[in-house]
C-alpha cells in the first residue's frame, strides 16, 4: 500500500482525524450495551463479547473491504452459538469461531460475494426496515418498568441529537448527548439504568490463548454446523451492510476483501477470548451520520471500546442506559427507509411485495438470513413469472405448410405455455421458427422433444430453424430426438 492510499483510506488531513476519532467515540459508547446484551443471549460472560467487539473492530479496520463500517460481536451470531455453548462450553465457542473465519477466509478465494448480485433492491429494503424495528424493538426493555426520569433523559437525549446540529457539528450530537446525560443522572442520582446494570464489565487487557479443546473428529463434528452457519449468516450481514454504507457514503466497497476480512478479524477475537461477529448496520449508521468515512474512526472504536474496559470500566459502568436508549432509538428511524412506505403504491406490487415479506420474516424470527432468503426466493419467483408471460408462439399457415414462431425466453416457467400453443395438424409440414427464442435449460430442451413427438406420431413432417449458438449448443448436448446440426449449418429435423 503506497503512503497516499494509506492516507485516502485512513485520514487526508487533521480535521479528518478530529472527525474520525469523535465518530469512533460514538460507536465505542454504543458497542458497549450491544456487546454485553448478545454475551447474555449467547450464555457467556459479559467480556466474551466485548473482547470480540474489540477485536474485530481493530481488525478489520486494517483488513476489511469497507472504510467506515463497524464490525463486532452481533445479535446474528449469538442466536447461532447459544446451543454450542449450553451443550458443550466456551472453549468450544472459540474453536467454532476460529472455523468460522477459516470458512470466510474461503469464501472470499471462491468469490462467493458475488452472490449479493442477485440480492434485489425490494430485499435490501426490506432488511433495513426490518433491522430498524428489531433495533428499536430491542430498546423497549429499556423503556418498561422504569421511572419517568429515564422516559425524560431519552426524550432529552433525542432533543440534543436532532437540535443540536442545527447550532453546531463540530460534535457528534450523539456523543454530546451521552456525555450530559450521564453528568445529569451522575449528578442528580437519578434512579435509572445503567451500563454496569447490564452485565460485569472486565478489567484489563485481553491475552491471546488456544481454545481448550481436543483436536479430533468429534470436535470437529460439533463445531461444524455451527461454524458454517455463523459464516454464512456472518457474511451475509456484513455484505448487505456494506450496500448499505456504500448507498450512504456514495462510494465502493471492495466486498471480497470484505469476505476474507470478517474471516480474519473472527480468527483474532477468538484467539483472545471473544465470540464471533460481523457487520453491525446499527453502529455503522452511527458511524457515518458522526461523519466517520475512513478506516480510522472503525479503528478508534475498537481501540478507544479497549481503552475503557481496561483503564475507566467504572466510569463507563455509570453511564445511563436511557443515553444509550436515545441514540438507538436516533439509528432506528434513520435506518428505516421512510420513502419505501410511500413507494408501496407507485413500485410494482411484486417489489413491494418481496419488501413486506422480507420485513415479515426478519421481524417475526428475528433471523435477517431467513429474511433475507425469503426475499431473494420471492423476487425468483416473481422474476421467473414475469419472464414466462413474455414467451409467446404465433401460428401461421401457407402453401407450405404450417410455421410457429417461437419468440421469449424457454425455460422451465415457460414450456407450459409453449406446449400448450401447439395444436395436432393432421399430417401437415411444421416449420419450427425459434430465430426469437432461446432455451435456457433442459426443461426447454425437453418441451421441443415433447412437441416435435407428438406432431410425428400426428403424421407431420417436422423441421426446427433459427437456433442460436447457445440454444443449439443445450439441443445437441440434452435432446432426444434429434440434433440441431448447427455445425453443418443445417437443420436436419
Amino acid at each position: 500500500m503506497t503512503f497516499s492510499t494509506f492516507r485516502t483510506q485512513w485520514f487526508s488531513s487533521f480535521a479528518d482525524v478530529r472527525r474520525e476519532t469523535l465518530a469512533g467515540i460514538v460507536v465505542a459508547l454504543a458497542l458497549i450495551p450491544e456487546a454485553i446484551g448478545f454475551s447474555i443471549i449467547s450464555g457467556v460472560d459479559p467480556q466474551v463479547g466485548l473482547y470480540a467487539s474489540v477485536a474485530i473492530a481493530i481488525v478489520i479496520s486494517f483488513i476489511g473491504g469497507r472504510s467506515a463500517m463497524i464490525s463486532a460481536a452481533t445479535a446474528a451470531v449469538a442466536v447461532v452459538v447459544t446451543p454450542l455453548v449450553r451443550d458443550h462450553g466456551v472453549p468450544y465457542l472459540f474453536a467454532a469461531t476460529i472455523l468460522m473465519g477459516v470458512f470466510q477466509i474461503l469464501a472470499a478465494v471462491l468469490r462467493l460475494d458475488l452472490v449479493m448480485q442477485f440480492v434485489s433492491r425490494s430485499v435490501i429494503t426490506g432488511f433495513v426496515n426490518a433491522l430498524a424495528i428489531l433495533i428499536f424493538m430491542a430498546q423497549l426493555p429499556q423503556l418498561t418498568g422504569v421511572t419517568w426520569h429515564s422516559f425524560a433523559l431519552v426524550a432529552g437525549g433525542l432533543a440534543i441529537i436532532y437540535l443540536l446540529p442545527r447550532l453546531t457539528k463540530a460534535v457528534p450530537s450523539p456523543l454530546v448527548a451521552i456525555v450530559v446525560l450521564a453528568v445529569i443522572s451522575i449528578a442528580l442520582a437519578l434512579p435509572v439504568r445503567t451500563v454496569g446494570d447490564m452485565g460485569r464489565l472486565p478489567s484489563g487487557l485481553p491475552s491471546f490463548a488456544l481454545p481448550q479443546v481436543p483436536l479430533t473428529w468429534e470436535t470437529l463434528r460439533i463445531i461444524l454446523p455451527y461454524s458454517l452457519t455463523m459464516a454464512a449468516v456472518g457474511l451475509l450481514e456484513s455484505l448487505l451492510t456494506a450496500q448499505i454504507v456504500d448507498d450512504m457514503t456514495d462510494t465502493e466497497s471492495n466486498k471480497r476483501r470484505e469476505c476474507a476480512g470478517q474471516g480474519g478479524a473472527n480468527i483474532v477475537a477468538a484467539l483472545v477470548g471473544g465470540m464471533g461477529g460481523c457487520a453491525m448496520i446499527g453502529q455503522s449508521v452511527i458511524n457515518v451520520t458522526s461523519g466517520g468515512r475512513k478506516r480510522l474512526s472503525t479503528f478508534i472504536a475498537g481501540a478507544f471500546l479497549l481503552f475503557l474496559l481496561a483503564v475507566a470500566g467504572p466510569v463507563v459502568g455509570r453511564i445511563p442506559m436511557p443515553a444509550l436508549v436515545a441514540v438507538m432509538i436516533m439509528v432506528a428511524i434513520g435506518t428505516f427507509s421512510w420513502n419505501s412506505i410511500r413507494n408501496l403504491r407507485r413500485h410494482p406490487p411484486t417489489s413491494s411485495a418481496v419488501m413486506l415479506v422480507t420485513v415479515a420474516v426478519v421481524v417475526a424470527t428475528h433471523d435477517l438470513a431467513q429474511g433475507v432468503l425469503a426475499g431473494v426466493l420471492l423476487s425468483g419467483i416473481f422474476f421467473a413469472g414475469k419472464v414466462r408471460r413474455m414467451v409467446s408462439v404465433a401460428r401461421t399457415t401457407g402453401a407450405d405448410g404450417v410455421v410457429y414462431q417461437v419468440s421469449g425466453q424457454v425455460f422451465f416457467a415457460s414450456v407450459d405455455r409453449v406446449t400448450s400453443a401447439f395444436l395436432p395438424e393432421q399430417g401437415a409440414p411444421v416449420t419450427i421458427d425459434v430465430s426469437d427464442a432461446h432455451f435456457w435449460d433442459i426443461s426447454g430442451v425437453g418441451a421441443l422433444d415433447k412437441i416435435i413427438a407428438r406432431l410425428r406420431r400426428d403424421g407431420s413432417v417436422v423441421e426446427v430453424i433459427g437456433y442460436n449458438r447457445a440454444s443449439a449448443d443445450l439441443v445437441d448436448r440434452y435432446a432426444l430426438h434429434d440434433k440441431t446440426g448447427f455445425e453443418l449449418g443445417v437443420v436436419p429435423h
